[in-house]
C-alpha cells in the first residue's frame, strides 16, 4: 500500500497553511485532478470540527467520486483525513502545522490502498510524483493567497 511522508519549511504562519488546507471546498481551483469539492455536513466537537466531504477526482479515464470525514483541531494545528466510501479499501492523510522563529513547517503523511488492483498499480507508477505535486499545490496557492 503507498504511503507518503513530507515536511516542508514555508514562509508563511502555521495558522494560514491550516486555514489553506482546511479549506477544501477551494481545491479544484488550484489541486491537480481535483474536479469538484463539496461539503456534506459540518459538526462541532470539543477541539474543533468534523466535515464530512465529497472530492471527484478526475485522471484521463479515472474520474471517481470519494466521500471523507475531515477532523480539524486549530488549536493542536493538525488535519486528519480518513477515508468513508469511494474507490478506497483505506485512506489515511494527516497535515501538521507548526509555527517556527520565521515561517512554519508543514508535515505531511498518506497512506491508502485501492479497491481494485488495476487503479492500484496504475496509482503505484505515479504516486510519489502525484504526492509531491500535491504538496507544491498548496504552496503555490499559499504564495498567492499570502505573498
Amino acid at each position: 500500500m503507498p504511503s507518503h511522508h513530507e515536511t516542508r519549511k514555508l514562509p508563511y504562519t502555521a495558522q494560514q497553511m491550516y486555514d489553506l488546507v482546511a479549506d477544501v471546498e477551494s481545491y479544484p481551483k488550484f489541486l491537480p485532478w481535483t474536479a469538484a469539492a463539496r461539503i456534506r455536513s459540518r459538526k462541532p466537537i470539543e477541539g474543533g470540527e468534523v466535515m464530512e466531504a465529497d472530492l471527484v477526482i478526475s485522471f484521463k479515464v479515472f474520474r471517481e467520486r470519494f466521500g471523507s470525514r475531515v477532523t480539524l483541531r486549530p488549536d493542536d494545528m493538525k488535519i486528519h483525513t480518513e477515508y468513508v466510501e469511494g474507490p478506497f479499501k483505506h485512506m489515511n492523510s494527516t497535515w501538521t502545522f507548526r509555527d517556527l522563529d520565521q515561517g512554519c513547517e508543514v508535515t505531511f503523511d498518506v497512506d491508502f490502498e485501492f479497491k481494485s488492483r488495476i487503479l492500484g498499480s496504475a496509482a503505484n507508477m505515479f504516486f510519489n510524483d502525484a504526492m509531491q505535486r500535491i504538496v507544491r499545490a498548496f504552496e503555490r496557492r499559499a504564495a498567492e493567497l499570502y505573498g
